[in-house]
């Protein structure tokens, strides 16, 4: 596990040495146990190392054996033994017992399709010496970052956007076409960044460069025909193999693992597995709050007392919020409003206090269908087709009567969810997560930004992103489509951002079974009766590891690891929002109308209006812009 960066000029000139080192300085939390570079004419590899594997051998850059090929790595490739041996039998030559160097034989035996042999999370650059040419790629899902621009005929790229910012020539232009998506999303969706000419480059995607040509293409997607025809017996145990096999290739390790135990469903099912298969009490790590409708660690602690792990737990409180926001701000290094990531940073550093490598439950939603907006699709679907009057005036009026519940998880509260109802009719079917999402709608946006601003801006763009996901889809059926879409989108561009920043923050290796390729694949071949069966998410889940779980965690429904955002602004941090927010000479006060933010602010903390994750996502907002000297 690594940060990577470097750039590659058009021509074999001098790199510029110095940016390098800039850009490597700037991810040095990624690897805090040494770095590495590479620099010949044309081209400059460097990275920083968490050191995993061949802890004392495995340094980078590595070459292959005449040294025409380099390659800097940041990731785990869980099938890399086997890779060894059968590298091995072709008559390749290793220097180390690292997965990076069979990155190198890889293309040496397939070329550009190298990192299809691959099973595990990676973002890699490869230097071709002999043809002047850089191989660039991301996994399949979407784990690992990888962010870059052209300027001046040189490409750069970097693990982190603000490492790639402090080697630019030229400052890039804030993209405010992306801040509105942002303002949709509570995340900047790739390829996007909040700067017009820097680039994510998408999951599952390989990049080349060569002479000043750039190319971007997919090499691998997901497909949910044709489906599984095998009885029910036969895929449950399928699925207990797959998700063993997974979490079992993820105990590999030279330096001390544990896991993130939620209490939710997908992370107590790994926990269980790790304490099957490891000699020792599993070292586990929960994050609460003291509002216990939002802590999971009573639910936590109930599975950490069944498996004897060696538990630890943290609390995290509203006076936490203001230093530790900035903290998540400067580390993902663009606006980014999901509120989980700020227990998931604490509860990342607590983790490192005695552990290098943690495995977690991400991805088991997308793969089996837990948010219960999956389910709530359909219903949507049928209310939309009652006469106009009633869901466009007569309902919406009368659900604005009853007051908002700031105090509930999202999800959490009836009263909460019969309150979007007023919002499905204006908004595209297609685009789910923004169907039920309480962020900010096209409407809520005209309302915000400056007239200047709001002439320039397609205030649908992000719901356009999400429609055409789903309508792209390679499947057939509305919740299969709705879960590619999250694959899609939400997953890499929310999720897994997320995930890798705040455990890369404290140089922690965060370990996803449920993203593991091959067991997203299986499972998005199951028919839909397999995964969502009434109002009752990852059927089969629950059914085939029931043996392994306490029954009040098999019958838990969703609630996520939100927290009292809401709660907190409508309370203790009201007045610290509002000084944010409403200063004249704040760093929004040049894209958006101070009286409309002033509005959202009194109808949030009267009641009238759950405005807490919108509030969130413009305190966040103006974090960035302060702290990145665009204000």
């Amino acid at each position: 596990m690594c940060g990577i960066c470097g750039l590659a000029t058009t021509s074999r000139a001098p790199i510029n040495e110095p940016a390098l080192r800039a850009m490597n300085a700037c991810i040095a939390h990624r690897g805090p146990d040494g770095d590495g570079f590479h620099i010949r004419p044309g081209v400059g590899l460097a990275m920083r190392r968490l050191a995993i594997i061949d802890v004392a051998g495995g340094d980078q850059p590595i070459a292959n054996e005449d040294e025409t090929l380099w390659v800097v790595y940041n990731g785990e490739c869980y099938n890399f033994p086997d890779m060894h041996k059968e590298l091995e039998g072709r008559g390749h030559v290793f220097r180390t017992r690292t997965d990076t160097e069979c990155i190198l034989h890889l293309y040496e035996d397939h070329g550009d399709d190298c990192m299809t042999r691959l099973r595990g999370m990676f973002a890699f650059a490869l230097w071709d010496e002999k043809r002047g040419r850089l191989l660039a790629a991301r996994d399949r899902l979407g784990k690992k970052p990888f962010y870059y621009a052209v300027q001046e005929g040189t490409l750069y790229f970097a693990s982190e956007l603000p490492a790639l910012l402090a080697a630019l020539p030229r400052r890039p232009e804030v993209d405010v076409q992306a801040i509105d998506d942002y303002l949709s999303l509570q995340y900047i969706p790739e390829p996007s960044t909040p700067y017009h000419g820097v680039f994510k480059l998408p999951a599952a995607h390989r990049l080349t460069w060569q002479a000043g040509d750039l190319r971007i293409e997919r090499y691998w997607d997901l497909a949910y025909e044709p489906k599984h025809t095998a009885p029910l017996p036969d895929l449950m145990a399928e699925l207990r193999r797959l998700l063993a096999d997974a979490v079992h290739m993820r105990l590999l390790s030279e330096v001390p693992l544990g896991a993130h135990l939620s209490g939710g469903i997908d992370s107590s099912i790994i926990v269980a597995l790790m304490a099957g298969m490891m000699g020792k009490p599993v070292k586990t790590f929960s994050a609460g709050f003291e509002e216990e409708k939002f802590s999971e660690l009573p639910h936590a602690r109930r599975v950490a007392e069944k498996y004897s792990t060696d538990h630890h737990e943290f609390t995290l409180t509203f006076n936490d919020i203001p230093a530790t926001l900035a903290e998540v701000t400067r580390h993902v290094g663009e606006p980014f409003a999901d509120p989980s990531a700020l227990p998931l940073l604490r509860l990342s550093q607590l983790t490192r206090e005695h552990v290098t490598v943690a495995l977690n439950g991400d991805g088991g939603d997308e793969a089996f269908a837990g948010y219960w907006r999956y389910w709530l699709d359909p219903w949507a679907d049928a209310y939309l087709k009652l006469p106009g009057a009633l869901t466009r005036r007569i309902l919406p009026a009368a659900l604005r009567r009853i007051p908002d519940r700031a105090d509930r998880p999202v999800g959490g509260s009836l009263i909460n969810g019969l309150k979007r109802l007023e919002a499905l009719a204006l908004t595209d079917r297609r685009a789910s997560l923004l169907r039920w999402g309480s962020y900010f709608s096209p409407t809520q946006k005209a309302e915000l930004w400056n007239a200047e601003e709001r002439q320039a801006l397609d205030m649908r763009r992000a719901e356009r992103l999400q429609a055409d996901a789903w309508q792209n889809a390679p499947a057939h059926r509305y919740l299969d489509r709705t879960l590619y879409a999250d694959n899609a989108t939400y997953l890499p561009g929310d999720l897994l951002v997320k995930a890798d920043r705040m455990t890369m923050a404290a140089s922690l290796e965060g370990r996803s079974p449920f993203l593991d390729h091959e067991l997203a694949a299986w499972a998005a071949r199951l028919p839909q009766k397999y995964k969502l069966r009434g109002r009752t998410g990852k059927w089969i889940l629950r059914q085939t590891f029931k043996d392994l779980l306490p029954p009040e965690i098999l019958k838990r429904g969703k609630q996520g690891f939100g927290i009292p955002v809401g709660a907190w602004l409508r309370g203790p941090l009201h007045a610290w929002a509002s000084q944010r927010l409403l200063d004249p000479h704040g760093p929004l006060s040049g894209w958006f109308d101070p009286a409309a933010v002033a509005r959202l602010l009194e109808d949030h903390q009267r009641g009238r209006a759950d405005h807490g994750k919108r509030l969130y996502a413009l305190v966040m907002l103006a974090e960035w812009k302060e702290q990145s000297g665009n204000g």
